[in-house]
This record gives C-alpha cells, structure tokens and sequence, in this order.
C-alpha cells in the first residue's frame, strides 16, 4: 500500500473509529477479525522565549525582558478500542490520557510520625472522550448513540497528529471552541460516493463555565459526576469529496446554554436575566488539500452568544464561596477563528513510505468580541505565524519541530516560542 493511501486509511479510522466489518473480509467469521485497536500519542518539549506570568499583559513593560520557560508535555495518549458484533451493531471506545494523566497516591510519611498523606505527583487528565454503540442499516444510514465526538470546526473532526503540521492542535479552534469536543447523545450519519453527512442531538452548553479568554471552550465540561442536560443542542456537518485529494465541510451548532448548571433558578419578569436564553451559534467552513507533494489545509469558524452581556455580568456576580467550580469571567458576543497551513513533501516519491515535509501556518483568531457596553480586551486577540518541519520515516511515526510568534496589539509584547515532538498514530486490527 502507497503511503498516501496509509495514512488517508489511518485518518479514515481515526475519524470514524468504525470497527472493521468481518463479512467484508471474504465472510471468514472469527472472533478475533471483529476487533479493533488504535491509538495515538505525542511527546513534546517547549520553549516559550516570554514570561508566563498571569499579569503580563496587565502590565506588559514590566515583563518585556523576562526570562523565558521550558515545557516537556504529554498532550495526549489515546487508547482506541471498537468491536464488530455483526448484524449491523458495532461499538467504539476511546481512552485519553492527557499530559500524563494523574499521578496521586496516599503515602505513610516516615518522616513526620508516620502520618498518611495524600499526594499528587504529576497533573493531568484521563478523559473517556468516546463510549457508543452503533447500528448500521446501511452505508448511508447509521445510528451512534453513546458518548461522541462532535465534529465542528476542522480539529474536531481531525485531532490526531497526522492531520495536522503543527506540534500543538492548531491554537485558535482549541482556544475559542472545546476541542476535542465530546458529549453524550444521538448521532445519525452516512456516506456517498461523494458525500458525508451528520446529525447530532447533544446537551448544551453551560454558560457559567464562558471566559473571555477561551470564549465557550470551557462550556462543554462539568465538576460534578453527571453532565447537566436542562437544554439539549445541535450539531451537523456535511463533507464533500468528489474531488480528488480536495475536502471541503461545513459544520455547526446551535443550542441555549443560560442556566444550564444543577442550579435552575427561576427568573421573574421584574428580573433583568427573564427570558434570557443565552443561544449559542456556531458556523464553521474547512478544507483540506493533498496529493503526493502539497497538502493545504484551512478554516474559518465564527460564533455568536445572545445575551452576551446578561451572561457577562451574571458570571461575574457568581458567589465567590469556596470550591466554586464557576469561571467569574465576562465573555464575548462573538468570536472567531481563521487558519492555513501549507506544506511541501520533499520526498514525493512513489518508492519509499518515509516523507518530510516543510511548512508555514498562519492563525489569527479573538476570543472576546464583546457586546455593547463592555470594554474590548485586546490582548484576546492574536496572530500566530510559524515554520517548521515534519519527518515520516513511517507513516504511522512523524518527528515534528515548529518555531513561530504570537502577535498580539502593539501595546503588548510578542510572544516567540520553539517546539519539537515525536507522535505516532495507527492502527491493528486482529
């Protein structure tokens, strides 16, 4: 198999993660053909030239010579698992271990009378981001109900670490949307020769959770053990594929995300938030390019927030009381994002599975628009531009290195930083 045509198998599985069928593999039925094993996973380190302190942009002189900091990160470590039960019923999984996971552990402590002491050694997350089952009716109608991933925006629909150049998921999606987004609910999809529709019933949003840092990229998850569901949302995306190497998407959401928390308060009409619906409003466009020497990827994503400001001022009002899992933060009526990155294969040979790639990417996104009445906060928003390389000695292993600059309003300081990484991303199917 041609190495493009692994690596488009590779990002069709990771995709869809939809076990493979046993009756396709010339009706041989054994157990072990109906599963599926995946994964992907990224080690990086970073140098950021620029201070990291919280009050650098409050006080931007005050840090413009400030040393920088290095980081060595395990973004993520993801374990896939799906199963092809016949008659159409399939399940999938997905296991993600983000920046190592959590280390703690209770530790008798010799050293102080033999106390017990709960101790965390390293940061992290474990996330269950996907958990259905399917039923297949046909090629262009299935039904996937469980936990999913809701495929807005370009690196939802395409997170692993061959869909894109950079070393980090590009910036401005996974700041301004939650990424990779995944909620519990009902999925109807199919395909075309041409075609690839989706449909998705989802909880909504939860508005107390906005920022004006990361906009509604913090709404979709919850510090309790259930996700509050008082509004359900939709989500749709439609892909086009007809022509050869070129995809072109459109993708959206749209659901009510004011008062959708464990605490319902009900309003009176003498209330300034009576009748306040706090409609979250997505549209997104991508596209992705390739053949054996240029690959072209892009995005451009807008989001709207009714009753923006209602919100702004009800999160900042929040009780303040300890162990308040709310933001305190105002947040914009808008945002948006708009990405390219182009990159060149030098190795484009059909003889040989190893490719190295020179690129650039461009990203440019604000995160705080505000609503009428509210201060704009211009350090939200930025510009990124960066160069770098990726080098396939197989194409399940990339070694990837990126150095670039954020950009941000004069008044502030740039932000230059430097990474490197190795990631692989395959599959086994036994």
């Amino acid at each position: 198999m041609s190495t493009i045509n692994r690596l488009l198998a590779t990002c069709a599985f990771f995709s869809t993660l939809l076990p493979v069928s046993v009756m396709a593999q010339d009706s041989i039925s054994t157990v072990k053909s109906r599963l599926t094993i995946g994964g992907y996973g990224e080690a990086v380190y970073n140098y950021n030239f620029y201070s990291d302190n919280v009050f650098r942009y409050r006080y931007a002189d005050r840090y413009k010579d400030a040393p920088g900091h290095g980081r060595i990160d395990l973004p993520h470590a993801v374990v896939m698992l799906g199963y092809d039960f016949g008659k159409g019923w399939t399940v999938g999984t997905e296991i993600e271990f983000e920046h190592g996971g959590i280390e703690a552990a209770i530790e008798k402590e010799t050293e102080e009378t033999g106390e017990f002491e709960h101790e965390i050694e390293r940061g992290g997350e474990v996330t269950l981001e996907q958990f259905w089952v399917q039923k297949s009716f046909s090629r262009g109608l299935n039904l996937r109900m469980g936990h999913i991933v809701v495929p807005v925006g370009m690196t939802n629909n395409n997170h692993t670490p061959n869909q894109f150049f950079g070393v980090y998921r590009p910036e401005g999606e996974n700041t301004i949307i939650p990424c990779t987004w995944h909620e519990t609910g009902v999925s109807l999809w199919g395909r075309t020769n041409s075609w690839r529709y989706e449909i998705q019933l989802l909880p909504s949003l939860n508005s107390n959770l906005f920022t004006e840092a990361g906009w509604v990229h913090n709404g979709s998850a919850s510090p309790y053990e259930f996700r509050p569901a008082n509004s359900l949302a939709t989500a749709a995306r439609i892909d086009f594929t007809k022509v050869k190497g070129l995809r072109l998407s459109l993708s959206g959401y749209i659901g009510n995300s004011f008062v959708n928390d464990i605490v319902t308060e009900i309003y009176p009409e003498s209330s300034r938030y009576f009748g306040a619906n706090g409609t979250v409003v997505i549209g997104a466009f991508d596209f992705a390019y390739r053949n054996r020497w240029l690959t072209v990827r892009g995005n451009f994503d807008i989001g709207y927030l009714g009753d923006a400001s209602l919100i702004s001022t009800r999160n900042k009002n929040q009780t303040t009381m300890s162990g308040n899992p709310y933001a305190h933060s105002a947040v914009g009526q808008n945002a948006w994002d708009a990405s390219i990155e182009t990159g060149i294969n030098l190795l484009s040979t059909k003889h040989t599975d190893r490719q190295f790639y020179i690129f650039c990417r461009y990203d440019h996104y604000d995160s705080f628009v505000p609503a009428a009445g509210w201060t704009d906060i211009e350090w939200t928003e930025r510009q990124i531009v960066s160069v770098g390389a990726n080098y396939y000695p197989l194409p399940e292993i990339a070694i990837k290195a990126e150095a670039g600059i954020r950009l941000l309003a004069e008044q502030y300081n740039s932000e230059p930083f430097a990474t490197i990484g190795i990631t692989w991303c395959g599959f086994f199917k036994h």
